[in-house]
């Protein structure tokens, strides 16, 4: 990967100083030629050509076309020419003198079989490469992926977990920063992982998980940051690749992505559509411990059947100002509607185990939305250094519109039809972002950095319920719990940070400063007689977050590293929002206005060793946490109309949140045929707190391990398994069981490698369940959810003027993925 990195950036380097050259007066020799491979003849497209003086110093360069044809212009005099391409020798032809047009006889490139045997693996398989403040893990052809989205390819990248409910988690903690081409965007869904699980995975170039965020980086998140680098082809001319699908349950897609790219602009499109039918089931036994309960055993069974249809389209154009200064504009679009149902069936149980009375009630939800985004990029690179100044103006929207229509009969120990409730949700969100970074290269390994950044929030959500007083009758808003809730967040953020390295040493130090202000607005109609609400908030936070990242080269494939970063967790729309919803009956959600933020220092200390085809990452972290969010459950002292205990989950500051644990990964590349990769992450976290006169306070240890091998087959198959396992964990109230999943996918290529057939199963045992007990001082919950069943995938992609990840080009050329990004 070291090599396909140098060559991109010569590659880079070498259109510049082309492009500065052609437009010097001085320029008045041409040199031309022809690269070949030695062993087939065929043209090599995309090789590279460099001049050199005789000091050693890149002149100017040049790449070949689709027939192998280069042309270099230069001032006349003497230089060295040097013939290079991926996975091949380079031929070098010493002090070549030059004073009129020359055409310099054909070159011949043999494979360099170490260079070529490095080259394929890795481009096949996740690999890891490390920063002073990141991990940067390139997913690789990873054949589990294929036909699948964005937060499935996640699930596969060391040190994260993607939970039943699509949650994603760094290192265990869910408060992770997932950042778009590293800026926060509507992609992600506005915080939320709901946009990732409708974006094709193979959208994604790249994932950079930052344990130690600089200075650069947002400050939120505890956990860390993910940062989400998508496809931007870097190669000259038109290329691409179209991907369908189908699979079981019911679902299919369709996405292609193509990009045109000369040495004036730049092209890119990725747009997709996907039918999808993800039926899930749950199930919930509530034993109330209160005698004065009539029935004290409830048990629900629950049916989620769910179908989603989604288009997204990202179109990018990137024009070249000049050799050194360029704009790209952006804009995504997102489409999505959602049928869901859901189906409980209730049996509650008296004191004496019998059955007293069987429920059953339907949930139909629809759920129409779309996301869109508009952003503008500037880039002027000074010189060829790193002196550079980029500014960054986004745009994002976000409306949602959810229905739900709540049936509910008794059918035990009577036919009784009770009266129905009718919920409508309306969000609206909207978020403007301008930033600003110059970095300036002192000397040979030093730098300095500052910047800005503002980002502003405000979303509006109009929540309202309303319910029948009698069966059949009129639907009558319920004013206790309808509401219009506005909610905005505005951060100012300025940084700078200062690195240099001395022999062997590398450090990165910087300072963040940002300005909080979150405000809360309520709007609700009053019950007749009640109190007068006052419930609104404005609150402003202002915080210092120093960061610190050092590396020390112990030897050429072996170092050790040193991070230190605070960070903040600010709380979310919904988890203030004071007027409750309701998930059924008996449970609701409340948000809570005194919410204050959460605050983290951690310190992560890593180690990394490469032996050939074995590379070890691992590393020990310490954090803690202030403030930390909890949500606890609590019994509310109120009935449902049927004498069930109403009970209400709520998030609380608790006082402290320790967290301690240490990761190892590995990545095994033994032979052409055989990669294998796995990671291991052991964590352990104490909180100590008290709320309502409970406390709180709870220590657990829990783990989760993942392992990956492919194997290459005869007649161009491949194969794959994934395993993950996560072991038990608990916290204040609930235990939550180990939960095992099993992947497996197989691909062939087909039409001269331009076109791949795959077939995977996610879930193969079918036992990615969340299990857990719930043990309260008034009750206690035994429940098992699985938010997706088992399914299958057939895919098909087939591939124009790409090549398939590999050093070697096909006879009819084409550009690399290795170069996106």
């Amino acid at each position: 990967m070291r090599v396909i990195t140098t060559a991109i950036f010569l590659l880079c380097s070498i259109l510049s100083f082309g492009q500065e050259r052609g437009s010097s007066p001085s320029i008045d020799i041409t040199i031309s030629g022809k690269i070949l491979e030695k062993e087939t003849n065929a043209p090599l497209e995309y090789a590279t050509v460099v001049i050199t003086n005789t000091a050693g110093s890149i002149v100017t360069g040049g790449i070949t076309d689709a027939t192998g044809q280069y042309n270099v212009e230069v001032s006349s005099g003497t230089y060295v020419v040097s013939y290079e391409f991926i996975g091949f020798e380079t031929k070098v032809l010493e002090a070549q003198k030059f004073q009129k047009n020359t055409t310099l006889p054909v070159q011949y490139l043999a494979e360099d079989a170490q260079s070529l045997d490095e080259v394929v693996i890795r481009a096949e398989t996740t690999e890891v490469q490390v920063r002073l403040d990141k991990k940067i893990y390139n997913i690789g052809k990873d054949l589990t992926t294929s036909g699948a989205t964005v937060s499935d390819a996640l699930s596969n990248v060391p040190a994260v977990t993607v939970d039943v409910d699509g949650a994603i988690a760094l290192r265990g903690n869910e408060n992770v920063r997932i950042l778009i081409n590293g800026k926060p965007s509507a992609i992600a869904g506005f915080g939320s992982t709901d946009a990732l699980r409708q974006l094709p995975a193979e959208a994604i170039e790249r994932v950079e998980v930052i344990t130690s965020p600089s200075a650069r980086y947002d400050a939120e998140g505890t956990a860390g940051i993910l940062n989400i680098i998508l496809r931007k082809e870097k190669t000259l001319g038109l290329n691409g690749s179209i991907q369908t699908n189908i699979g079981y349950p019911n679902s299919a897609g369709i996405s292609g992505n193509i990009n045109l790219r000369t040495n004036k602009f730049n092209i890119f499109n990725t747009t997709g559509y996907r039918y999808r039918d993800a039926p899930g089931n749950a199930n919930f036994t509530n034993q109330y411990k209160d005698a004065s309960v009539i029935n004290p055993l409830v048990i629900e069974d629950r049916e989620y059947l769910r179908l989603s249809r989604n288009f997204n389209t990202n179109l990018g154009i990137e024009y070249f100002l000049s050799d050194k200064t360029s704009i790209t504009a952006t804009g995504f679009f997102q489409l999505g509607n959602d049928d869901d149902e859901t189906i409980n069936e209730t049996r509650e149980f008296d004191a004496n185990n019998d059955l007293s009375t069987f429920r059953l009630r339907t949930e139909d939800e629809t759920d129409d939305g779309k996301r869109y985004q508009f952003s503008l990029n500037y880039v002027t690179k000074f010189d060829t250094n790193g002196h550079e100044l980029t500014a960054d103006l986004q745009y994002e929207n976000d409306d949602q519109e959810e229905t739900s229509f709540i049936g509910e009969k008794n059918t035990f120990p009577n036919n009784l039809e009770l009266p129905a409730e009718f919920i409508t949700s309306e969000e609206t969100q909207n978020e403007y972002l301008a930033q600003i970074d110059y970095v300036r290269p002192i000397g040979e390994n030093a730098q300095f950095e500052a910047g800005y950044r503002g980002n502003f929030k405000e979303s509006i959500t109009d929540y309202e319920l309303t319910e029948q007083a009698i069966v059949g009758g009129a639907f009558i808003r319920n004013d206790s719990l309808s509401n219009e809730f506005t909610y905005n967040e505005n951060v100012h953020a300025v940084y700078t940070q200062y690195g240099n390295k001395f022999g062997k040493f590398s450090f990165l130090a910087g300072l963040r400063f940002e300005n909080t202000q979150l405000k809360g607005k309520v709007d609700a109609i009053q019950a007749a007689g009640s109190e007068e609400l006052n419930i609104d908030f404005d609150k402003n936070y202002a915080g210092l977050f120093p960061t610190l990242n050092l590396i020390y080269e112990l030897g050429e494939s072996e170092n050790i590293s040193l991070g230190y970063n605070r960070r903040i967790n600010r709380p979310r729309g919904r988890f203030i929002n004071p007027f409750p919803s309701r998930s059924s009956e008996a449970n609701v959600f409340q948000g809570n206005p005194n919410l204050d933020p959460a605050y983290a220092s951690a310190f992560d200390l890593g180690y990394l060793r490469r032996w050939g085809k074995v590379t070890l990452t691992s590393s020990i972290y310490y954090q803690y946490e202030t403030d930390a969010f909890e949500r606890i459950q609590e019994d509310t002292g109120e009935l449902t109309p049927n004498g069930i205990p109403i009970i209400r989950t709520i998030p609380i500051n608790l006082s402290t949140n320790k967290r301690i644990g240490a990761e190892a990964g590995i990545l095994y590349n033994p032979n052409k045929w055989l990669r294998l990769n796995g990671s291991f992450n052991f964590f352990q976290f104490e909180t100590e707190g008290a709320f309502g006169g409970v406390d709180y306070g709870t220590k657990n240890t829990s783990y989760f391990a993942r392992g990956s091998a492919k194997v290459s087959l005869p007649y161009k198959i491949d194969w794959q398994t994934n395993v993950f396992y996560r072991g038990p964990s608990n916290n204040a109230q609930t235990e939550n069981k180990s939960i095992t999943s099993v992947s497996l996918a197989f691909s062939k290529d087909i039409m001269s490698d331009n076109g791949t057939i795959g077939l995977n199963v996610s879930d193969l045992l079918n036992s990615r369940k969340r299990r857990s007990f719930t043990d309260t001082t008034t009750f206690t919950s035994d429940s098992e959810f699985q938010w997706r069943e088992r399914s299958i995938n057939l895919s098909f992609t087939y591939r124009f003027n790409e090549k398939k990840k590999r050093g070697r080009p096909s006879q009819n050329g084409g550009g690399d993925d290795e170069f996106e990004g």
